[in-house]
């Protein structure tokens, strides 16, 4: 449904968080290097569980090259700089929701350049920002509900327990 993008992720959890919310919504997964681990790294696969064989990954050496295989995409940097909010916009099958480096974020030089497609999570001024596998299961869900949730299963079935 849509293409989330980490851009130069650090802790091995959070992308396998994150690839796990691809895995259950049928994003696809794209890491931008350089990268704070190995992908054979034991964090990320313990936290992605057995959901690899359900996903996408995508490795691309710099943004640059990413941008170049995806010309015509459009795409939303997520910072907490931005002055929309990621409810602001009305997300398409397809597109790319880039998120930055837990400790620092997306590039400034790339937010100036698109200034437009950038957008935040409204948090108190005073605290931190949220978790980067947080931020990208808010945004994925925000598009997901936009878009009436694909192909997403949207009923859940009770079964009677017998005591």
């Amino acid at each position: 449904m849509f293409h989330i993008v980490l851009v130069e992720p650090e802790i091995p959890q959070n992308t396998g968080n994150i690839a796990r919310t691809c895995a259950a919504t049928g994003c696809e997964l794209h890491l931008v290097r350089p990268l704070g681990f190995e992908l054979s790294d034991k964090y990320l696969k313990r936290a992605g569980l057995d959901y690899w064989h359900l996903l996408t990954v995508h490795v691309h050496e710099n943004l640059g090259e990413l941008f170049a295989e995806y010309p015509k995409a459009r795409y939303f940097f997520f910072t907490t700089k931005a002055k929309n909010t990621y409810c602001d916009v009305r997300y398409s099958a397809g597109d790319f929701l880039v998120f930055g480096r837990e400790t620092r974020g997306l590039p400034e030089e790339l937010l100036i350049q698109h200034p437009e497609s950038c957008v935040r999570i409204p948090m108190r001024e005073e605290s931190r920002s949220l978790n980067l596998s947080n931020s990208a299961a808010i945004a994925v869900y925000e598009g997901l509900r936009q878009n009436a949730f694909g192909a997403l299963a949207k009923e859940g079935e009770l079964h009677r327990l017998k005591w």
